[in-house]
């Protein structure tokens, strides 16, 4: 066990460190709506985001008085809460910490997204159903507070509803299978409990902003195209991996011939996570496991298929880190209770995590740097009310040389041009700045461009 605790001290450190080293501190354009979002609080003007992560990001706020650090602080804490209380509750304290070297949860924890606060949430979700389903001494309080928690990943995201469906779904299986009374009505009085709860929400939305979920502010739909479907089951299939979320933006034949043979390494994965799936039905924890499956496989289809009728972000790790998480949790679960050694899921799990966190800072740079740089100028720029990245036309390339072959090649990474960067710090020194997706104010003067920020190495 004495590893484990070693490992979860790692991952807390890591979390902490690693977006000093990324350009805009793991500040990115959703990043800024949630600062917003908070900086506006107690009268927020908009649904487009539900309230909940800009809340919490605002609590930190009037602690540290600075919105990178209150998300930096915020993301700690909540790592830290949950290994102090698997650790003590002795609730899966070796597969909770491998599940937080996993994927999904290092790369969402570690920048300013709402899908942090809302694993956080859906984790002890997860614990108060474990509770539910397997002990035979489970208190009512146990549904009311997984009620609470099932309404708050709502407030967090809207897509907790596919979480709540996927709830639904396993409840009238047991209505029709089980002869447990107790249990499927613990199940219709978490729905009922929770469903006034997000039903509350809702109707809040509409009395204070006209809408539900801000359905009025996203936009026509994009066309539907063939190569947007690809990349969308793509990027679904890839949730069933723990480890690997490789997602090149490019469409090249190249690009979509990788995805397809880490799709080829995603089925292999599903298939051997089904074979331990399959021996959970001679558990208790039977029912478990086949929540956590019918969750995962709900959210899937639901997102994906949101995808493509709203704008959304394409599928990727970041937009399925619920499936994620659940099926390499029940995954986890099932391996440690075979007796098996556990060296070679540690030793992938390190070199995982290694990998990922120098994944993400292929190209390091100093946020402390960049953000000593644009400070001072912010001065310059109090009258203005709206930022805008007028540099994204510029294609920065980044040269990596292979020593092996001896060879050079570019690539333009999506994060890390400077008018992003720009754009994010600018953001999070004063959210009161609304960042803009297009320009489309006719007061030129209240944009501030992202051309007027000097920042080294950017001109």
């Amino acid at each position: 066990m004495k590893k484990y605790v070693i490992l979860a001290v790692i991952v807390v450190i890591v979390n902490l460190l690693e977006s000093f080293l990324l350009p805009t501190g793991g500040v990115y354009a959703d990043s800024l709506s949630y600062f917003e979002i908070a900086a506006d609080l107690p009268t927020p003007v908009t649904d487009l985001f539900p309230l909940g992560y800009p809340i919490f990001l605002r609590a930190f706020f009037e602690v540290f008085k600075d919105y990178f650090w209150a998300y930096k602080l915020l993301n700690v804490s909540m790592l830290m809460t949950v290994f102090l209380f698997s650790y003590f509750k002795k609730f899966f304290f070796r597969e909770t910490v491998l599940l937080f070297m996993g994927k999904t949860l290092l790369f969402v924890m570690a920048i300013a997204i709402s899908e942090g606060p809302f694993l956080f949430l859906m984790y002890f979700l997860i614990y108060f159903f474990y509770q539910i389903l397997t002990s035979n001494s489970f208190k009512y309080r146990d549904v009311v507070f997984a009620s609470l928690l099932m309404v708050l990943m709502f407030v967090v995201r809207y897509s907790g509803i596919y979480v709540y469906l996927g709830i639904s779904l396993f409840a009238l299986y047991m209505l029709l299978k089980s002869k447990d009374r107790k249990r499927v009505t613990t199940l219709f009085s978490f729905l009922l409990i929770s469903g006034v709860g997000i039903a509350s929400y809702l109707a809040f939305n509409y009395i204070s902003f006209g809408s539900f979920t801000g359905e009025d502010l996203r936009g026509q739909p994009h066309e539907i195209l063939g190569i947007s479907v690809l990349r969308g089951v793509l990027g679904t299939v890839n949730a069933i991996n723990p480890y690997i979320g490789l997602k090149p933006a490019s469409n090249s034949m190249f690009s979509i011939g990788f995805q397809f043979v880490l799709m080829l390494v995603d089925v292999a994965i599903l298939l051997y996570f089904l074979k331990y799936f399959k021996k959970s039905k001679n558990t208790t924890a039977s029912y478990f496991h086949m929540l956590l499956w019918t969750i995962a496989g709900v959210y899937a289809i639901c997102l994906f298929v949101s995808s493509l009728a709203q704008q959304i972000e394409e599928m990727n790790t970041r937009m399925q880190a619920a499936v994620n998480v659940c099926l390499f949790f029940s995954f986890l679960i099932l391996f440690f209770q075979t007796g098996k050694s556990d060296k070679i899921i540690v030793r992938l799990s390190c070199f995982f995590f290694c990998f990922g966190v120098l994944y993400s800072l292929k190209s390091p740079e100093s946020y402390f740097e960049n953000r000593k740089q644009i400070e001072p100028q912010m001065s310059m720029f109090i009258d203005k009310e709206y930022s805008f990245n007028n540099e994204s036309n510029k294609r920065e390339m980044t040269t990596y040389y292979i020593p092996i072959i001896k060879k050079t090649f570019q690539y333009r990474h999506t994060g890390g041009q400077a008018g992003d960067t720009k754009q994010s710090i600018i953001g999070t020194i004063n959210p009161k700045i609304k960042w803009l997706k297009f320009d489309t104010v006719q007061d030129k003067s209240k944009v501030l461009y992202t051309s007027e920020i000097v920042l080294d190495g950017s001109q």
